[in-house]
Order: structure tokens, then C-alpha cells, then sequence
């Protein structure tokens, strides 16, 4: 007997569900969780979800970040955040965490996925550090 996957199991719910609303909607829904019951996977509904997620954003160009600074950043910086990770990963849409991270001296932190860009004053001083060692 095959396994079933939790990418598998995301995208079928995810394509089972697409374009239905109302009654439709909540009938595969009953579904999908009857099944992940029957599968066994309700400690896996959490990753289930997270993967599910995953395939909407992608579906739908949304891009979700979470940047990191020391302090409340300003309506005008965020906007410009905003537009530079929209052109950066060509999305439609983004979803901003905004976190204030006290331990960070300076600048600020952007994690999109598995990539992060640090332009915090601690990695510029450790490549300043770097680049003088070397020279």
C-alpha cells in the first residue's frame, strides 16, 4: 500500500477545492478531513496546512516575508519594501510580518522562504570585518 504523501495529500485537497464555494466547499472539505482521519494524519494537520498554504500563494502570486528591524518601521519604508519584494519575486500580492527585534543594532532583516537578506549593521560591519582581513 502506497504512503500519501503531505504534498500530495495539500494538492489534491487544494485542487478538489478549487472554484467551489458554499455547500461544494464544505462537502469536500468533510471530505478531506474524514480522510486525513481515516490516513491517520491529524498529528500531520499542521504541516498539511502549512503545505496547502504554500500551494495557494504560489497559485495566486503571493509572496509572505517577515522582516525583521530594531524599531516600528515608517508607512513609507514599508511601502517600499512592499514594492521591492513584489518586484524581486514578481508577485501579485505580498503578505508583511513586521517583527521589532530588539537584539538587532541596526537595519533591517527580510526572510522570504528559505532566502534571507540581511542588511542588519551587524552583517554590514562582519563584511567590512572580512573584506579588511583580507586585504
Amino acid at each position: 500500500m502506497a504512503t500519501i504523501s503531505i504534498n500530495n495529500l495539500a494538492r489534491a485537497i487544494y485542487e478538489s477545492s478549487e472554484k467551489k464555494d458554499g455547500m461544494e466547499l464544505d462537502i469536500v472539505m468533510k471530505k478531506a478531513v474524514s480522510l486525513i482521519s481515516k490516513k491517520h494524519l491529524m498529528s500531520k494537520s499542521k504541516e498539511i496546512l502549512t503545505q496547502l498554504e504554500k500551494i495557494i500563494d504560489k497559485d495566486e502570486e503571493v509572496v509572505r516575508a517577515k522582516i525583521s528591524s530594531r524599531i516600528k518601521i515608517d508607512k513609507k519604508v514599508t511601502d517600499e519594501i512592499d514594492d521591492f519584494i513584489r518586484k524581486r519575486y514578481k508577485a501579485k500580492h505580498t503578505v508583511l510580518e513586521f517583527v521589532v527585534d530588539e537584539k538587532l543594532l541596526g537595519g533591517i532583516k527580510i526572510e522570504v522562504g528559505d532566502e534571507i537578506i540581511d542588511m542588519t549593521l551587524k552583517n554590514k560591519i562582519k563584511k567590512l570585518q572580512d573584506y579588511l582581513i583580507t586585504q
